[in-house]
């Protein structure tokens, strides 16, 4: 009896180890690419594309990025169902390894743009952009198609000086022939 014994719990301590190993492999952290899947993150392709499927409009993003490394990129669009002002597009640009190495670019309509001060810079092509630095985030502001763009760098994340850089940054957003008037439909 006692082999008996010994052998039923041998039977419940490896039913129970196995089932311990399965429930921690089940509640694992979820991975970085995961974990921005759960906020909603997508490619910065398909996040774009669904921008410009809710306002009818082309989308440009800048072709520069800050002078840091990022090893991942990302994007989502935001509807404001509620209030149809807030809509927006986000894209970011992060270091999995460097949490500070972060540029984030918000866009949305003219229409429904921030109304932010600043310090003026004039961009190339002749419009105005707007840099702030407030909250350890170093902030530029300006319009482009008929959309407002707000790019956004920590303060941290370089030492190089960031109003020039995210003014040039601005201007490498291409312009659009025509008329490129974003609607809410």
């Amino acid at each position: 009896m006692t082999k008996k014994l010994y052998q039923l719990i041998l039977v419940i301590v490896i039913l129970l180890s196995n089932k311990g190993i399965s429930a921690a492999e089940q509640n694992s952290p979820p991975s970085f690419d995961e974990l921005y899947k759960e906020f909603g993150y997508i490619s910065i392709e398909e996040a774009v594309k669904e921008f410009e499927n809710h306002f009818h409009c082309k989308v440009e993003l800048p072709e520069r990025t800050p002078p840091i490394s990022f090893t991942h990129q990302f994007g989502r669009f935001y509807e404001d169902k509620r209030y149809k002002l807030n809509d927006n597009l986000r894209i970011m640009f992060v270091n999995e390894d460097q949490r500070r190495n972060m540029f984030t670019i918000d866009i949305r309509p003219a229409h429904n743009k921030f109304i932010i001060d600043g310090k003026e810079y004039v961009l190339q092509y002749g419009g105005k952009g707007l840099y702030i630095e407030s909250h350890n985030v170093h902030f530029y502001v300006f319009e482009k198609n008929n959309l407002q763009y707000l790019l956004s760098v920590p303060l941290k994340a370089s030492v190089v000086e960031m109003p020039d850089k995210l003014a040039r940054i601005a201007d490498s957003v291409k312009g659009i022939e025509g008329e490129n008037e974003c609607t809410i439909y």
